[in-house]
């Protein structure tokens, strides 16, 4: 990626930008040619995706937007955002290592911080009420999902910037119906014996996807797709996809 360069000590794909690479200038208190400058990192486990986020948005001259690093997984993200102290980050709902809810977790402090407070706006595949509900308790300040176009993407993150809530119209009814009661959701214990990978695959063969649809959709093989759903079915105690159906629209998860 021209404006990256692999972050020292880092392993992986984690990257942190190189200063003044075909970006306005990025010293404290000035702004690029659009009027407005907002510093973000990109967190999200598929390459090919943050490259193309990184070129619909990552112009600094035209768009305001400077990517000032990536990362593919929890403990690198933790480790970019901690040394970046980016503004706004883009932050995945489904990572390795704990998901986006355990990079917030890690990241409380920074959220915290009165002088300098790092803001997160999830972007994601999933338009799932549990995982919009999730990073939003856990300090998230808004929820798009990636089929917004690139102009939309922008504006969201300035509007994040400057402590705004944003949501993609149809999630910020999951927000309102959850916060609506001051009673605490119940816990599902056995969809909490998924990992968040898992619930996604679920969800899929729930909507009536085949494995070789799921592993294009999820950037995965199908032999992963496969080994996915057998742990489902195993920690849930069930013996086909059909049952599995039924189980997930019971809940509501479809």
């Amino acid at each position: 990626m021209s404006d990256a360069t692999e972050a020292n000590g880092t392993a992986g794909e984690a990257e942190v930008a190189e200063p003044g690479r075909d970006t306005a200038k990025t010293t404290e208190g000035t702004e690029s040619a659009v009027g407005r400058h907002v510093r973000v990192v990109l967190v999200d486990d598929h390459r090919m995706f943050r490259t193309g986020v990184q070129a619909e948005i990552g112009q600094t001259a035209r768009t305001g937007v400077e990517v000032v690093g990536e990362a593919p997984d929890v403990d690198q993200a933790v480790a970019v955002i901690a040394r970046t102290r980016p503004e706004v980050v883009l932050l995945d709902v489904h990572l390795p290592g704990g998901g986006g809810v355990e990079v917030l977790r890690r990241s409380a402090a920074l959220m915290a911080d009165p002088e300098q407070p790092v803001r997160f706006l999830a972007l994601s595949v999933s338009d799932a009420a549990e995982d919009v509900i999730g990073v939003i308790r856990g300090g998230a300040r808004g929820y798009v999902t990636k089929t917004i176009t690139g102009s939309d993407l922008i504006d969201s993150i300035f509007r994040v910037q400057e402590g705004d809530a944003v949501f993609s119209p149809r999630l910020a009814g999951f927000v309102l119906d959850a916060f609506a009661s001051t009673d605490a959701p119940p816990v599902d214990e056995d969809l909490d014996r998924l990992t968040q990978r898992e619930r996604e695959v679920l969800r899929l063969i729930a909507r009536g996807y085949a494995y070789k649809e799921i592993g294009k959709q999820l950037f995965i093989s199908v032999k992963t797709v496969e080994s996915h759903v057998s742990a489902v079915l195993r920690k849930l105690q069930l013996s086909n996809r059909h049952e599995l159906t039924r189980w997930a629209t019971a809940r509501r998860l479809v």
